[in-house]
């Protein structure tokens, strides 16, 4: 049985979605679920996490009318304080590796 992820990886993977591209909910839930490795994210859990995004001044959302049959998609982007927080994650994760290449070296 898959894992749902804890709230702070949940939302570095939300942020590293969003990092690549904007996306809407469904479907940042739907990459989750490809990338989050024994996880199983639901859609549900991804809501609350970019509403927090929002509040906390790391994403911005604005709806985008898809068209006349189909219901419109608020669309999520990082802004500069969120691109900062996924490079400094990026860099502490790449940093992190180094440091463990270093160790298994005899």
């Amino acid at each position: 049985m898959a894992r749902v992820p804890a709230e702070r990886d949940l939302r570095s993977l939300v942020i590293g979605v969003l990092a690549g591209r904007d996306a809407y909910g469904y479907e940042i839930a739907a990459q989750l679920r490809g990338v989050a490795e024994g996880s199983d994210p639901a859609e549900g859990s991804v809501y609350p996490v970019l509403r927090r995004l929002e509040r906390d001044g790391l994403a911005s959302g604005h709806w985008v009318e898809i068209g006349t049959d189909v219901p419109r998609r608020r669309y999520y982007v990082l802004t500069p304080k969120g691109l900062a927080v996924h490079a400094r994650r990026e860099a502490g994760s790449s940093a992190t590796s180094t440091r463990r290449l270093g160790e298994l070296r005899p």
